[in-house]
């Protein structure tokens, strides 16, 4: 556990290199980012695809890691880190056995600690609770501060905390979260670079 949580960036869901790449290196050239983690909103491979090659080299120029959502053959065959999977730990042995050692496996574990500790049983590299904040997406559960401040006592698998994340919610969040995961928050705002800025103000070192 860090006394600084680092940043983990989720990349806009529709990805396009002409529309959100400048934005993209800005941030990255802006503020250290552990991992970028993309999220496609399509389900067309060669959309996919292309989304993936444009992050990947703004990534890796960066020297930042890159994971995609669930695509467990797109991330070998484009190369990409590793994958963060969203079905807590069903996923996570085959993942591993798909991948390798070397892989970044991350699993998505919503306000659950056993699946969380079932998916670092199963070799996830960490795991993430949230949503953290008030959303109307999924069933209104929230993930707590208690949890992260028990994961961070108990645990020493890395912990990202995501879902609507505010000002607030950063500084109460980053004594006990090893990464913040920041995505919708910022892309929606007119000057994502400000908005992430903005997001970040309560910790000890800003954003650019």
């Amino acid at each position: 556990m860090t006394e600084q949580p680092q940043l983990y960036l989720i990349a806009p869901p529709d990805f396009d290199a002409d529309s959100h790449g400048a934005a993209l290196k800005a941030i990255l050239d802006a503020v250290p980012v552990a991992c970028l983690r993309f999220a496609p909103a399509s389900r067309d491979e060669a959309a996919i695809t292309r989304a993936a090659d444009a992050l990947r080299e703004i990534a890796h120029g960066r020297d930042v890691a890159l994971v995609i959502a669930d695509h467990l053959m797109l991330a070998e065959r484009l190369g990409l880190d590793g994958v963060h999977l969203t079905d807590g730990a069903r996923s996570v042995r085959k993942a591993r056995k798909a991948l390798g050692g070397d892989a970044i496996i991350g699993a998505f574990c919503g306000t659950s600690r056993h699946d969380g500790m079932t998916a670092g049983e199963a070799g996830a590299d960490y795991v993430a609770f949230g949503p953290v904040g008030a959303t109307a997406l999924g069933d209104g559960s929230r993930a707590e501060h208690d949890l992260f401040a028990w994961w961070s006592e108990m645990i020493t698998l890395p912990v990202v905390a995501e879902g609507a994340l505010t000002p607030a919610l950063v500084g109460g969040l980053a004594p006990v979260a090893d990464f913040l995961a920041i995505g919708p928050e910022i892309w929606e705002a007119d000057d994502p670079n400000a908005a992430l800025d903005a997001l970040l103000a309560p910790l000890d070192v800003p954003a650019g």
